[in-house]
């Protein structure tokens, strides 16, 4: 397989530029009105409060708001949501959860405890994102639905980027495919019908997968969580044109692979959560420099040593939005240039002889410091992730999925797996791999999977055992032996996945040779260095169809006689009508999972008619934007893969909505319930 070269920073580098030409949905829309709704929600209990938070919302509530912001709406003290005594300092006790059984059952716990203790307390419950006739049940079964109040916090979609949003649930994968729980998509689908309504209809809906599926079902009904009709009074600058839903499990072999760009290595390595990571001490922080976490005897930290948790958001950072998106091969040139550059705009002042120059080089000094510790950040961050890259076990997993991708010699694979047990390779590691395996080539041979499983559970214990049966069950039935047993069920033989066929018609390798190499540089495939992301060549067979069969920005370069894709924006083509699936309909056939196609009915106005008019008459002025939708989670190289293909045409842009971010390690964490709780790591007043 290829590997991407430095120069594929030329071809990455337009983004920064190019991609501002063109109008994009304003996602702080929905940040204002999750930061109103929480305090319409403090606001409903009068006075003082004494504020009990569910750990695992300490994240999403600290990228709407801050604790001022609590505090200055009566939250008095906060504490988080866990076994064990509760001190309140108020009258009033208000919970901020999601309405999980573990969670109820403290809170029934601590005001028992309560009653007992003689304390007079006003209780109130917001469940997020909504009320859940299973908690009040709990409650009047614990004897104390009669001392709480009841309501919810609307937490919906949730900017973590200028162009992705997400709900933040960090277990919608475990809950829909392992525990069979469905309220992610119904959740799913009351927060699409909300992004409806602040931006507009979706004209079409599109998608693949079962559970796909049944969430544009619901998108088409009224649901009595939301009776008000869509509102058609106010039409977006950039119109949705279409909603693409992508089933995770309809391309589970993307989270599997190790993550190839910079954003999505950090996600690998460092850990990535809620856009925030967390930064060795060794690593300043650029935007606070000087802030220091507050302790918390509550608090069981991540690392063992002193941490900070640094939010990672071009606003504050000048360089990520040139770094996130490339392949790691290409940030230590990148970074290179930036150095050089701030050398040259530094040695200014030394040619700075009127007071006038002297002027415009103080104004300038701020915007350099910025950048300077921006590039000691990323430099740090750089150097972390260059010795993970650098070690054995490290090329040895790359190399292994790679020989994977391209079914080759898979026995010798399975015996190179084994070894990486041996070697210490990590959990989360080898179930990858062996996942990936099983997908790729239709299952592992029975004896073969026997014996690496049994290596397995001896190297990392026996607990991990629930996690193999739930891989090997449907509707996951990821790790499977080949032949099929006869006590197979019919279910799990008809979802064997067509990688060998789509790995030609969707032209997902790119070969190791010069010319390829090239082709890399110019294609999705960049993000995994040789290897093009499925659900993201699904989305082309909607949005970018050329892009399937060929490369875009390879046309581009030869047109404009510039290498590497660059392009000038002025001779992109502009993207094609959303025609559904039409071209790649057998393609889709072969993958396992219904395939849908819907068109909606656009309620008529007088200023969609207007504007239906003005996209007939001058369809290369009009910018749509196509929202895609990952249910059960997308990964950081999916993101980068998507903003590549927004680059390649003028007149769409992508809106990136999923569930949460994932990568394969946080996938198996969460399946074997081993998930380290990033958020509780964080001091509860300092999000």
């Amino acid at each position: 397989m290829a590997a991407a070269s430095a120069s594929t920073s030329d071809a990455q580098a337009s983004y920064g530029t190019e991609r501002d030409n063109e109008p994009r949905l304003d996602v702080e829309l929905l940040k204002d009105t999750a930061r109103k709704a929480l305090i319409d929600t403090l606001n409903a209990v009068n006075g003082a409060k004494t504020l009990v938070l569910d750990p695992t919302l300490a994240g999403p509530l600290g990228l709407v708001t801050e604790v001022a912001l609590l505090k200055h709406h009566g939250v008095d003290k906060m504490f988080w949501l866990e076994p064990g005594p509760l001190t309140p300092t108020t009258t009033n006790v208000v919970y901020l959860c999601r309405p999980l059984i573990k969670y109820v059952k403290i809170i029934a716990d601590q005001v028992k405890a309560h009653i007992r203790e003689s304390q007079k307390h006003r209780y109130t419950l917001f469940l997020v994102p909504r009320t859940s006739t299973l908690v009040s049940r709990i409650l009047e079964e614990e004897g104390v639905l009669g001392d709480i109040t009841i309501s919810s916090y609307n937490l919906q979609f949730i900017p973590i980027a200028d162009d992705v949003i997400s709900l933040e649930n960090d277990n919608a994968f475990k809950e829909l495919w392992v525990d069979g729980d469905e309220t992610v998509i119904y959740n799913s689908a009351l927060a699409l019908n909300s992004l409806q309504k602040v931006y507009g209809r979706f004209p079409r809906i599109l998608g693949k997968g079962d559970y796909a599926s049944r969430l544009a079902t619901l998108l088409t009904k009224s649901l009595p969580d939301q009776p008000s009709p869509l509102s058609d009074s106010l039409i977006p600058s950039a119109p949705f044109d279409s909603l693409i839903i992508i089933d995770r499990t309809v391309d589970m072999i993307t989270p599997l692979l190790t993550q190839l760009t910079y954003e999505g290595l950090i996600d690998e390595f460092i850990g990535l959560k809620n856009s925030s990571l967390l930064a060795l001490p060794a690593v300043p922080n650029p935007s606070n420099p000087n802030a220091t976490p507050s302790g918390s005897a509550s608090v069981t930290p991540l690392i063992n040593e002193k941490t900070k948790k640094h939010h990672l958001s071009t606003s504050t950072d000048p360089l990520l939005a040139e770094l996130r998106d490339l392949n790691f091969s290409s940030v230590g040139k990148r970074l290179s240039k930036v150095a050089h550059r701030l050398d040259e705009d530094y040695k200014a002042r030394l040619q700075a002889k009127t007071v006038a120059q002297l002027r415009d080089f103080v104004g300038k000094l701020g915007g350099l410091q910025g950048e300077h510790q921006a590039l000691r950040l990323h430099t740090g961050l750089s150097e972390m992730l260059s010795l993970k890259t650098r070690t054995e076990l490290f090329n040895k997993s790359l190399e292994v999925q790679q020989n994977l991708l391209a079914s080759y010699e898979v026995s010798t694979q399975i015996s190179a797996i084994e070894d990486m047990i041996a070697q210490g390779a990590s959990m989360q590691t080898i179930v990858r791999l062996l996942c990936l395996a099983s997908i790729t080539n239709g299952g592992i041979k029975a004896k073969s999977l026997d014996s690496v499983k049994r290596e397995l559970l001896q190297a990392y214990g026996y607990n991990y055992l629930p996690l193999l049966l739930s891989l090997a069950t449907p509707p996951l039935a990821v790790l499977l032996p080949n032949p099929l047993p006869i006590s197979a069920t019919p279910v799990v033989a008809g979802n064997k996945y067509p990688f060998t066929t789509l790995r030609k018609s969707l032209r997902l390798l790119i070969d190791d040779n010069p010319e390829a190499l090239e082709e890399v540089e110019n294609d999705i495939s960049y993000t995994y260095s040789g290897y093009a992301p499925i659900s993201i060549r699904l989305v082309q067979c909607v949005a970018q169809k050329s892009g399937v069969i060929s490369n875009p920005a390879e046309k581009s370069s030869a047109d404009d006689g510039d290498a590497k894709g660059k392009g000038s924006s002025a001779r992109k083509l502009h993207a094609h009508p959303i025609v559904g699936w039409k071209g790649f309909e057998d393609v889709l056939g072969t993958i396992p999972g219904k395939t849908f196609d819907i068109a909606q009915k656009v309620p008529v106005s007088t200023n969609s008619t207007a504007s239906s008019v003005a996209s007939l008459m001058r369809p290369h002025e009009q910018t749509t934007t196509s929202a895609v939708f990952f249910l059960g989670g997308c990964t950081y190289t999916e993101i980068a893969a998507l903003r590549w293909v927004s680059r390649q045409n003028k007149g769409r842009k992508f809106l990136i909505v999923t569930t949460g971010i994932v990568s394969g390690n946080s996938l198996i964490d969460s399946i074997a319930s081993t998930g380290k709780n990033l958020s509780a790591t964080k001091d509860v007043n300092t999000y």
